[in-house]
Formats: C-alpha cells, structure tokens, sequence
C-alpha cells in the first residue's frame, strides 16, 4: 500500500491544524509526549515536529508533504526547494495571516529602519531580519531569541523583530510596532520527488482542496426554507449569498419552491426575522463542513 508521509506542526499551531484538519474529514489522534499521531487515513503516515523545521525535512524527503509557515520556509532558505501546494490562511488565534514587525519601546528613539543603525536586535527570524536589514542598507547585530523575546527590550536589545496576529501582546509589553518585514500565513508544501510522483500527488491536492474547503466554510452556515412563488423575489431580495441561492420546485404543487443558501453565521439572528416577514416558511439552519468552489 501506498503510504503519504505528513510533518504536522508541532507547538502553537498544533491545536489550530488538528482542527483544521478534522473538520477537512482528517482525524488525528495525539497522545502525551508522542510524535507519531494516529489517523483514521491508513494512506498518511503524520509527525509531529516544529514549523520552523519543516521545510528542510520536506526539502530532503523525509516528509513528502508538510504544513508550515510561509515565513519558516523563508528563513530556512528553502523557498526554492519545495512546492507551495497552498496558502491555508489560519493561525493560533484566527483565521487571518501573521505578521513579522520590528518592536521597540514606546518611548524608543528607533522610528524607522534606518535608526536600527549600530543597534541589537534580538529575534527568532534572524536570516530573515538580516535580509531585510541588508536591502535597507543597515548593519546591526541581530541575535537569535530562544523565547520571552518580548521582555528583553528594552533592558537587553534595543529592538525585537516578533510575529503578532493582533499586536495586542506587544502593546500589554509597551512596545510599539515600527515597520512590517513580512506578512506570512500557513501553507502545505510538497517534496519535489513526491510532487512528482502521480499517486502522492493526488493524495497532497485531495488534503489542500479538503483543508481550503474548511477554511472556507469557517463561520457559515447553511439556510433552508420554503416559500410560495409570490414571495420569491421578497425573500430573494434580502437573502446575501456566496453565490445566488439555490431555488427548486416542490413536490407539492408548482405553488411552492424551496430556497437554500449560505450564509455567515453573524448574520442568522437578523436574517430570520426578516426572511419570515417576506413570507418564508419552514425555515432551518444546518452547520457546513466544507465549501468547495
């Protein structure tokens, strides 16, 4: 039997992507301290280990396909040496990409990249933040940050280059946001060989379409109700839709048509109301899954 080999991130973005995936029709089950999931595909074999570690694994073919961020790719220099099979824009928090941006203190005297000049900064990204230093024509000493990267500026770098979704963890710290490096988001990416390969390349587009799909149905809903042909276009009128609603005849006489349509959730309390005012009858709501285009 064909086997899919599948690094799944370790850390932050663990609990995010099992979800993700769950709701993709994956389901991977994780014991303490073990690095090796369970899944209910007998065709994936998955690890866990950390993002920032993927590309080079899935580089080398020791994974033929694995979830990272756009970002560690970068910064393992390994943009070249994998496929991007697709943006799967989610994170810890949200459903919303992350950004790199250079931090200081709010009373700091740094106000653009180019007053990092002669300064230290301390970040997880360091080839990236050179990169970036360089194109800007400034040298500094960036250093690489094991963690609590926040709390050493302003008593042990002048500067911090960290990841936020929100910037509220940098604001909770009095540091204020000077410039972004780069905006990232999580992606699959394949091992050249095995993108080559007709049967596991079949199996990383099948994941990517079923993992976009959940990404794309996340907060909708699904509607459904009845309604005479007279009250069509009143109900029509004041349905929003990913696309027109789908209207079909009923079995009980040409009088009558049933309407489906999706729809985010957010808008359900006030759609109700006013789909019955306009005459729509039987109306239920049902969770989706998956949209797929």
């Amino acid at each position: 039997m064909s086997i899919l080999r599948l690094g799944l991130p370790k850390g932050s973005l663990q609990d995010a992507t099992l979800d993700l995936l769950k709701r993709a029709g994956y389901g991977f089950h994780v014991k303490d301290r073990n690095y090796f999931p369970g899944s209910d595909d007998d065709e994936i074999e998955a690890m866990l280990i950390r993002a920032q570690e993927m590309a080079p694994y899935v580089a080398d073919g020791v994974f033929d396909a694995g979830i990272t961020g756009k970002d560690w790719v970068k910064e393992t220099g390994n943009e070249g040496n994998v496929v991007v099979v697709a943006d799967l824009v989610y994170s810890k928090a949200s459903m919303r990409p992350v950004r790199w941006v250079l931090a200081v203190p709010e009373a700091s005297e740094i106000h653009s990249v180019q007053d990092l000049q002669g300064k230290r900064i301390a970040t997880e990204v360091v080839q990236l933040t050179k990169a970036w230093l360089a194109e800007n024509g400034v040298e500094a000493d960036v250093e690489f940050s094991w963690g609590a990267t926040e709390a050493k500026c302003p008593e042990l770098v002048d500067a911090i280059v960290e990841v936020t979704e929100t910037g509220s963890s940098l604001r909770a710290n009095r540091l204020r946001i000077v410039e972004t490096l780069m905006t990232s988001n999580t992606q699959l990416i394949a091992n050249a060989d095995a993108w080559n390969d007709p049967w596991k390349r079949r199996k990383i587009e099948t994941l990517a379409m079923l993992m976009q799909g959940a990404i794309l149905a996340e907060g909708k809903v699904a509607l459904k109700m009845n309604a005479r042909r007279g009250d069509l276009q009143k109900i029509l009128a004041v349905l929003p839709a990913l696309k027109m609603p789908t209207v079909a005849p009923l079995a009980v006489g040409e009088e009558w048509v049933a309407i489906e349509t999706v729809i985010e959730e957010r808008e359900v309390r006030r759609l109700i109301p006013a789909l019955k005012d306009a005459g729509a009858e039987g109306i239920y709501e049902y969770p989706i899954s998956k949209i797929i285009p």
